[in-house]
């Protein structure tokens, strides 16, 4: 189902300035997956655009691989108040938009538990599960690879998650040179 820009699924749209769609290349064969629109996202009406996005801007110039080369989405489109984290129903209600935005993906980078527990319907801590690969199935796109790190938020603090995030990256743009390598 194409992304709402009208959504009304959850009570998130009552407090949302706009939807936020995904951005970058939504042809890329890699995903990054947030937690949600923050304050200058819903402003903008794009993903990782505030102080988290200046982070993974970071991340993506120490990992040499271009913002513009991946999609970016969030688990949410629209800006939970207080920048809450967004609660399991409203995860609920946007996942038949994160389900569309993983369709034909070789790799899901979750950033952060929000997007891990979204994806995997389950808790897990981000510092145990840190840069793993893992096969899933996520219902109506079938079997992908995920890879777990952290959110660009936590590197506001804490130096091993920026580099467990640049090593993400860094993987993620090994799957893209593999992609354009068998393409030739």
């Amino acid at each position: 189902m194409p992304l709402d820009l009208s959504c009304r699924m959850c009570k998130l749209h009552e407090g949302r300035g706009r939807v936020v769609p995904p951005s970058g290349d939504l042809s890329s064969s890699v995903v990054l997956v947030g937690e949600a629109p923050g304050e200058k996202e819903d402003a903008l009406g794009r993903p990782f655009v505030g102080r988290a996005g200046k982070w993974l801007d970071k991340c993506f110039f120490e990992a040499g691989l271009s913002r513009d080369a991946v999609m970016i989405t969030n688990t949410v489109k629209c800006r939970p108040p207080a920048n809450r984290r967004p609660e399991p129903d409203e995860v609920a209600s946007c996942r038949i938009y994160l389900v569309e935005d993983l369709k034909n993906r070789k790799l899901v980078v979750a950033l952060g538990s929000t997007a891990i527990e979204g994806l995997l319907g389950r808790k897990m801590k981000v510092t145990e599960v840190a840069n793993q690969f893992i096969d899933v199935d996520i219902d109506g796109v079938g079997r992908v690879k995920m890879l777990m790190t952290f959110h660009p938020s936590a590197c506001i603090y804490n130096k091993e998650a920026r580099v467990k995030l640049t090593e993400a990256l860094r993987s993620a743009k090994g799957f893209l040179t593999s992609d354009s390598s068998s393409s030739c």
